[in-house]
C-alpha cells in the first residue's frame, strides 16, 4: 500500500535551510513535477483515514490546496483556504505562523463559531502552522475541529503536539531525513 508515495519519498532531494533539513517533494513543494498517481494515492489514503463528518475542509496555503480540492470534489464538502495575505473581509482572523525555517502571517476567512472543520495539510514537522491554526479556530473563532490529517509526519514530537493542542493528528506516512536522505517508516 502507498508504494508510489513511498518510492517518491526515497527519490526526493534534501536541502538545508539553516539548521533544518528540508525534503523537497511534489506534495510538500510542488516540485519536482507531480506524478498524478502519487497524488491519487495520498488523496485516497486521506479520505480513507479521515473523519469527514464536517461542514468544511480547511487547507493552509499553499501546499494544502492541491490536496483539499480533489477531496472536496470527491466528498461534496466545501473547502476553504487559510491564506497568506489579508483580504480584509468581515470577521477575518489574523494568525502568526512560525515554522522551523520561516515566520509569516496567515488569515482565516469564512469560518464561524460552531462550524465543524477538518484540516488537511501536506506535512507535520515543527507544528508551527498547525499550532497557530488550531489555536485560532478553537479559541478565537469557536469552531469545532473534527479531524486533522497530514500526508507526511516529519517529527518525533507528534504526541506532545497533540497533547498541547488538545487534538488528534492523523498522518499518512512518517518520514525523516537521515544522513542527507529521506526515509519512511511503516
Amino acid at each position: 500500500m502507498l508504494e508510489r508515495l513511498k518510492q517518491s519519498v526515497l527519490e526526493c532531494p534534501v536541502v538545508k535551510m539553516g539548521k533544518y533539513h528540508y525534503f523537497v517533494h511534489p506534495i510538500t513543494d510542488g516540485i519536482p513535477r507531480m506524478d498524478p498517481a502519487v497524488l491519487q494515492e495520498a488523496v485516497d489514503e486521506i479520505v480513507r483515514i479521515g473523519d469527514f463528518d464536517c461542514d468544511m475542509i480547511l487547507a493552509p496555503e499553499a501546499m494544502g490546496i492541491h490536496l483539499v480540492v480533489p477531496i472536496s470534489l470527491r466528498l461534496g464538502i466545501p473547502y476553504n483556504v487559510i491564506r497568506k495575505r489579508s483580504y480584509g473581509l468581515p470577521g477575518e482572523v489574523n494568525i502568526a505562523q512560525f515554522t522551523g525555517y520561516s515566520k509569516a502571517d496567515m488569515f482565516i476567512n469564512g469560518i464561524k463559531k460552531g462550524d465543524r472543520v477538518v484540516i488537511v495539510d501536506d506535512v507535520l514537522s515543527t507544528g508551527g502552522t498547525l499550532r497557530a491554526i488550531v489555536h485560532a479556530l478553537k479559541n478565537t473563532i469557536g469552531a469545532e475541529i473534527v479531524d486533522i490529517i497530514t500526508v507526511f509526519e516529519k517529527t518525533d514530537r507528534k504526541a506532545e503536539m497533540e497533547a498541547e493542542m488538545g487534538v488528534s493528528i492523523k498522518t499518512v506516512l512518517r518520514v525523516d531525513v537521515v544522513d542527507g536522505r529521506t526515509v519512511y517508516y511503516d
